[in-house]
């Protein structure tokens, strides 16, 4: 039994050696699709903030990602080496944005696609993504979520404020709350399209201050 799986894993390896033709074919064709990947980046990151470094890192992934593929597949040793050696590998820098991860996703997604020699899935995924991307792109977005930071005296009427709320926004949420003996801070979550009228409202109540309105996007931490 052991020659036989011996024997079975040994024909395995064997009928993978990789000639140098493939070799170029399989990175020549990663460069290009690296450059894909930097140029569809590029391009969507138009609105957003743009780090040139990550769009670098994900040019490059591809063709690193295809070249491990390639030598696990060309040698039994390698390949088990380069699991364990993977497999301790720590990455301590935060992604910060979601889209980020999805490129970074694709990029290792079609390395490892491109490592096996199957050039026209990766082809079909890269046309697939890019599409579904830019079509998500262009649906129109919910109305911003702000947070309204109101500062009044300790003679502050809490309910004047709600009330103002009231004749511009539909929904409001008191998110933090804190009273002191100097005065009442208050921070709310609201949305509407009439932000100076409010402001101008809400900063000529009693009482008051000063107020301000606040974009954020995702969950506030206070």
């Amino acid at each position: 039994m052991n020659d036989i799986i011996k024997n079975s894993i040994l024909e395995a390896v064997e009928g993978n050696t990789l000639s140098m033709w493939a070799i170029y074919v399989t990175l020549g064709t990663g460069i290009l699709f690296s450059l894909y990947i930097y140029g569809i980046y590029y391009l969507s990151q138009k609105k957003g903030f743009y780090n040139k470094q990550f769009n670098v890192v994900l040019g490059v992934l591809p063709i690193i990602t295809a070249g491990i593929i390639l030598a696990m597949q060309s040698n039994l040793v390698i390949s088990l080496g380069m699991v364990g050696a993977l497999s301790i590998v720590r990455f301590r820098t935060a992604v910060k944005e979601p889209k980020d991860l999805l490129f970074l996703f694709w990029s290792i997604s079609v390395g490892i696609i491109l490592g096996a020699r199957n050039y026209v899935l990766a082809f079909a995924v890269c046309m697939v993504v890019t599409i579904v991307l830019f079509l998500l792109e262009l649906l129109p977005e919910g109305r911003a979520t702000m947070l309204l930071v109101v500062n009044m005296d300790k003679d502050g009427n809490e309910e004047e404020i709600l009330s103002i709320l009231s004749k511009y926004v539909r929904r409001s949420k008191i998110k933090t709350r804190n009273r002191t003996m100097d005065g009442l801070d208050m921070i709310i979550e609201c949305g509407t399209k009439k932000e100076s009228e409010l402001l101008e409202e809400v900063s000529a109540a009693g009482h008051v201050r000063s107020v301000s309105m606040i974009a954020h996007d995702g969950e506030a931490v206070y």
